[in-house]
């Protein structure tokens, strides 16, 4: 493509600051401003850098911070581009998708400016209606997901959580490494991450089905897919395990990786970017629980606790 030329400007020149950005914020067009809002947010979430989104959509990464603080007016074909190296539709990027039938319109009506409570109450009983998954509250709870970033401590207490329990403990990740024949990065390098979802869901459907009885710690990006979410929360008690992005950090190069040391101050802005563009979503559980208040031992005693009291189970 031509994208990136036909853009004017190189990828070394100055990108737009956030101060010069906040200083005309008045002159913006407000929808260009929610435009790069939804831009940002969908990068976030989906825990890709500004410099990535701008190499898989061959545009520079000047233009495409223009196009995130509404000062870019870029054409259809640019956003076109920005969607699909998001792998989001061009009616999610731009907003639109509840206009696309006089149903959705309806249904949007009736949704707009209810408040979380009764939102979730809603897409409760929209799952049991078409799903079929009204499922018993103690058959939910008996199969307990953990979410959250890498580092929060899913594998660690997710196992010995389990062992407590006499639960079957399951590390969706490597099963869907078995599933797919090989890891994680080979996936999304070889088929994409449309075929790394399709393993996933797979592998999160079967785990539902074959274990009444069962701790999942799941990928930290399951959220950023609204449909395994969705599964996952209609048959699962979940919990958020959060932690403070200094834990994050120090916990994955105790595990051995180094590689976000290597660049800290950008690693450690790029995970603080990811979890507020999750945390929305990991807000959704069932329960949160704060690793980084307790040691390890502390912790693990404490969620025990928890799960137990939820489980109606002897502490």
């Amino acid at each position: 493509m031509g994208t990136r030329s036909s853009m004017g400007g190189e990828p070394d020149e100055a990108l737009v600051s956030e101060r010069a950005a906040e200083a005309d914020s008045e002159a913006r067009h407000p929808f260009l401003l929610a435009l790069g809002e939804r831009v940002r947010t969908l990068r976030s979430r989906r825990g890709m850098t500004r410099k990535a989104v701008a190499l898989a959509a061959d545009v520079s990464e000047r233009h495409l911070a223009n196009l995130e603080y509404g000062t870019g007016n870029a054409s259809i074909l640019v956003l076109l581009q920005v969607a699909q190296a998001l792998h989001c539709s061009l009616s999610e990027l731009l907003g639109d998708v509840t206009t696309t039938s006089p149903e959705w319109l309806l249904i949007r009506e009736l949704l707009e400016r209810r408040n979380e409570a009764d939102l979730r109450r809603a897409r409760i009983a929209l799952g049991t209606l078409f799903d079929g998954q009204g499922t018993a509250e103690q058959g939910r709870t008996a199969r307990i997901a953990l979410i959250g970033l890498r580092g929060a401590g899913k594998s660690t207490l997710g196992r010995r959580l389990a062992e407590d329990l006499g639960y079957t403990f399951i590390e969706l990740s490597r099963e869907i490494e078995q599933f797919a024949g090989c890891s994680i990065s080979e996936i999304h390098n070889l088929y994409g991450t449309n075929a790394y979802r399709r393993y996933e869901r797979r592998a999160l459907e079967e785990a539902i089905q074959i274990y009444p009885e069962v701790v999942i710690a799941t990928p930290g990006g399951l959220v950023a897919d609204a449909a395994n979410f969705n599964l996952m929360l209609s048959h699962c008690y979940t919990i958020w395990l959060q932690a403070d992005p200094v834990d994050h950090m120090g916990r994955v190069a105790a595990q051995g990786d180094m590689r976000p040391m290597a660049a800290s101050k950008e690693a450690m802005e790029d995970l603080k970017r990811i979890l507020t563009g999750r945390s929305a979503f990991y807000s959704k559980a069932d329960m949160s629980f704060n690793t980084s208040a307790y040691g390890l031992e502390d912790g693990f005693k404490a969620l025990r606790e928890q799960v137990r009291g939820v489980l109606g189970l002897p502490v």
